[in-house]
């Protein structure tokens, strides 16, 4: 497996909860696990200088529960034998972004549980700095804990777009590993030239050669959103692991208007791995 270095977010909120995928993961296939316990710290009002003591001590004691869960999550590492490292970052959003980018650039891929991602601005920040500014794919570990870098079924989600490309080369070593592959397409358009002139058929051949097992699934929307066609389709084929790329548009309208990412990152019903 070239996942050789794991990185794993979690917060002082369900950090046990979030840790025990990523132990199971990085165990499975002997990586190595980095886990960050990561904090946004509330920024001083406007003007309010100097900062008030309420301030301060909300400051402080974030720091100490990051530090309580960060010996903790230490303490769990080693214990079960794995290798491993743990680390802080507590900041500002903005400051927060640039650390953890720093910390992803040095690692293959990137998970965080449910616990994280309910926490609607931490979510943000790691997928920014993972996956926007570092360009590693990052999985998304659903609600079960349930997640695994051998997955037996892959549902990849394809639009013939460079997200998507990204996201299957990222996961290239998963998807020969897996007794199947279903290249999926929600409405595809034959005669715009992108999918060429049997949709999915490009994508199939490449990863083909690969030896990837793989097939192609070309779906009607019938009106629902992408995200609900993808989503019930991975459960029909009993997928263990859905690969998608990560937006379509660009982020600041994404983040206005949402889109299949933002549906997907929020009600993951089974692991997805996003790149771009």
């Amino acid at each position: 497996m070239t996942f050789k270095t794991v990185l794993a977010v979690v917060g002082s909120d369900s950090a046990k909860g979030d840790l025990s995928p990523a132990l199971q993961a990085a165990s499975e296939i002997g990586a190595h696990l980095t886990v960050i316990v990561a904090g946004i710290a509330t920024a001083p009002t406007i003007g309010d200088y100097p900062v008030g003591i309420g301030w301060i001590e909300q400051r402080d004691s974030d720091m100490k529960a990051l530090q309580a869960v960060r010996d903790e999550v230490l303490e769990r590492c080693r214990a079960e034998g794995i290798s491993c490292d743990v680390d802080l970052a507590y900041a500002e959003r903005a400051f927060l972004e640039e650390i953890l980018f720093q910390r992803t650039l040095y690692c293959d891929v990137v998970v965080i549980g449910k616990g994280v991602i309910q926490s609607a601005d931490l979510a943000r920040s790691v997928l920014d700095a993972a996956v926007f500014q570092a360009h590693r794919p990052l999985v998304l570990i659903p609600a079960s804990g349930k997640v695994s870098f051998q997955p037996k079924r892959v549902l990849l989600a394809w639009n013939s777009k460079l997200e998507a490309a990204r996201a299957a080369r990222e996961s290239l070593e998963m998807l020969i590993g897996a007794e199947q592959v279903n290249v999926t397409l929600v409405d595809p358009d034959g005669f715009s030239g992108r999918n060429g002139e049997e949709p999915g058929a490009d994508v199939a051949a490449y990863l083909a050669r690969h030896g990837v097992k793989v097939i192609v699934d070309q779906l009607p929307s019938a009106g629902r959103p992408v995200k609900t066609v993808l989503q019930q389709h991975a459960l029909d084929i009993d997928a263990d692991l859905l690969v998608m790329g990560a937006y379509g548009h660009s982020r600041m309208r994404q983040r206005i208007f949402g889109g299949v990412t933002t549906s997907i990152m929020e009600e993951a019903q089974l692991p997805v791995l996003l790149a771009r």
